[in-house]
């Protein structure tokens, strides 16, 4: 199913800054690391959003990224090291394609308050500082997948 989205091909300066944020570094973080000021690192990454077939938001980017290997996949991790409740798991696609937890507990019928719950557990239970982070700790342990990815986006 990935031969059906084209790879996308990243300026330099918007794979890295897209790169910067997959570990859970904020912008200012990533802008100080590249030499480049935090306005010029948002520009970069707003045109890396548009590229990325057009997703607003950054977990949504690096999970794009990852799946049309615009950006530098991170090491696999054996999934079987990792235990995550079927509630969790299933916040992982809705998180990567953008959503926020409203959005997710309509999408499963669940309270927002679960939704919340189980994304606070979720980010702990994958070590991850935040869901920029959780997109890459997911596609590490193999929970998020390419074709995943694709499927959301035609």
């Amino acid at each position: 199913m990935t031969e059906a989205v084209a790879r996308v091909i990243l300026a330099p300066r918007e794979r890295q800054v897209v790169e910067g944020l997959t570990d859970g570094s904020t912008l200012a973080e990533v802008a100080l690391d590249l030499q480049i000021r935090e306005g010029t690192a948002a520009g970069y990454l707003k045109m890396a959003k548009n590229k990325l077939h057009g997703v607003s938001e950054t977990a949504a980017a690096i999970a794009v990224g990852y799946a049309v290997r615009a950006i530098t996949h991170p090491p696999l991790l054996d999934p079987e090291t990792l235990y995550v409740p079927r509630e969790q798991r299933d916040l992982v696609p809705l998180i990567a394609r953008g959503m926020v937890a409203a959005q997710m507990a309509t999408e499963l019928s669940r309270p927002v308050t679960d939704v919340r719950a189980d994304g606070r557990e979720l980010l702990t239970n994958f070590g991850a500082r935040n869901r920029n982070h959780l997109i890459t700790r997911t596609w590490q342990f193999q929970i998020l997948t390419a074709d995943e990815v694709i499927a959301w986006l035609l």
